[in-house]
């Protein structure tokens, strides 16, 4: 990773993270990062490019209390030690009775499999410093701490393998409110936090990435979070969180993987390769720059009980199709349970997703963005956030997505006979529907745009796409080029 190396020792040149001030972190945290387009960036990115959907999952022993501890409800699930100022004793208890003997990874990869989704990332580590995988530098493992003794890691990534799927892993590398010297939004509450984030750093972080990043395989994702601390007190007794300095410790251990891509949480200005956008999708994507929008399927991360606020299939597949319109990519997260199940709701939908996915899959693998724009919505002048920017309305009639050649229209509401798209300056050669290929669209089409003919029904009750192919795609402006491999 020379040129994340590179980049770093630029910033410590600079301006040291540490002089911020607290405003401007809370700036530069929201801040898209311009994307690396230097040719060896480009092929690592190829796969991820190219695979747009995949799978979040949050597992640990905050499945355990599932969101509530002795009557106090946590949101998210699994923020319940830092919410309800669990002592960091009291909480590993909750290790003793973590054993998902219901666990199959096997089970768990054909479903995301199954439903279309192309690489899977896990939580090695989250915030409560459980570590999901064997590790000399903890004993508050999996292996050490619980009655369940497997490494979830291995297992996970062994049948991501078998599946040729991506594999890839979250690990927190600031937040930690087991062991002395991690870091804690809103500070530390027990004495048992107090030390030296440094050594922690280098006892802890450093030790266990190059664990993960050794006996595992092929890495391809590495999810960091949290780098930075947004409140005054953890702010005097730490300043930033993750500085250059720190960050760069952090840094060396991704040599042991040079595929590795990383996101935009290291910190200590370290850009990494995917912006990451949550619970959200930005209303125009963020042209020029590869990002991942990661939700939750219900309102939380972790497994919480007495969250049955799900989102429906037609809003996450309207999401898929909205995000891949823009240019990005879908990770969609899934919650198990302390006995090792993925919860019903999220299993139905996402067999719903992976039906839609067989039909219309070539629609979202590979495409790039829309070269329209105007379908996603608008902004309202006369609506103002609280910054005071106009508000985005998105509309929901169709999104368009691209590939050298093809333009495919995902159409929400189906129009009644036809369909009036903007003008496409090539020729439209041929239109098909994708869940009925068998079948013509009649196509007419003017300087001023392109009329579609379609039938009464509509193929799928949620979103159906039609596939136009596009002669000469050199000099059709907007249409993307092939990718030089």
């Amino acid at each position: 990773m020379k040129l994340l190396l590179i980049a770093l020792m630029t910033v410590i040149g600079t301006a040291s993270a540490a002089d911020k001030s607290l405003d401007q972190f809370r700036a530069d945290a929201r801040k898209p990062k311009r994307a690396d387009k230097s040719e060896t960036t480009q092929r690592r990115l190829d796969w991820w490019r190219e695979a747009k959907f995949g799978m979040f999952i949050h597992w640990g022993i905050y499945a355990v209390p599932a969101g509530v501890y002795k009557g106090k409800e946590s949101n998210p699930g699994e923020w319940v030690q830092n919410r309800c100022r669990i002592p960091v004793s009291e909480y590993a208890e909750l290790a003793g009775q973590f054993n998902p003997g219901q666990f199959d990874a096997d089970l768990w990869m054909q479903l995301a499999a199954d439903a279309g989704m192309k690489y899977v990332i896990i939580t090695a580590k989250h915030h409560d410093g459980f570590a999901m995988f064997k590790t000399t530098a903890s004993d508050f493992n999996i292996m050490d701490a619980t009655p369940f003794k497997r490494d979830v890691i291995k297992e996970i990534s062994d049948a991501c393998r078998k599946r040729g799927m991506k594999f890839g892993v979250y690990y927190s590398q600031a937040q930690d409110w087991h062991h002395p010297g991690g870091l804690s939004w809103h500070g530390p509450w027990d004495p048992a936090q107090a030390g030296d984030t440094d050594e922690y750093i280098d006892k802890v972080a450093v030790p266990q990435l190059r664990e993960l990043l050794t006996h595992y395989g092929p890495v391809s994702i590495l999810w960091f979070d949290t780098p930075q601390f947004f409140n005054p007190s953890a702010l005097a007794r730490d300043k930033t969180g993750i500085t250059p300095v720190r960050a760069q410790r952090l840094a060396e251990t991704l040599k042991l993987q040079p595929g590795i891509i990383i996101n935009n949480r290291l910190g200590g200005g370290i850009h990494g390769d995917t912006d990451t956008p949550e619970q959200s999708i930005p209303a125009r994507g963020y042209p020029g720059r590869d990002w991942e929008t990661c939700m939750t399927m219900n309102n939380t991360w972790g497994f919480k009980k007495d969250d049955q606020n799900w989102k429906s299939t037609e809003t996450l597949l309207r999401n898929l199709v909205d995000i891949a319109s823009k240019g990005g990519n879908y990770l969609l997260n899934v919650g198990p349970t302390a006995e090792g199940l993925i919860p019903q709701p999220s299993i139905d939908r996402l067999k719903q997703i992976g039906q839609w996915m067989k039909i219309n899959g070539e629609a979202i693998y590979g495409t790039t963005a829309t070269p329209f724009g105007a379908e996603a919505g608008s902004f309202d002048p006369r609506k103002k956030e609280k910054n005071g920017k106009p508000v985005f309305t998105p509309s929901w009639e169709w999104r368009c997505t691209a590939k050298p050649g093809k333009l495919y229209i995902h159409l929400f509401r189906w129009p009644a006979g036809k369909f009036e798209l903007p003008a496409v300056k090539s020729r439209v050669s041929k239109a098909t529907l994708l869940a009925v290929p068998g079948e013509k669209v009649e196509v007419k089409q003017t300087g001023s745009g392109v009329s579609l003919s379609l039938p009464a029904q509509a193929p799928d009750p949620i979103v159906s796409v039609v596939c136009l192919d596009i002669e000469d795609e050199k000099n059709a402006p907007g249409l993307p080029a092939k990718r030089a491999k």
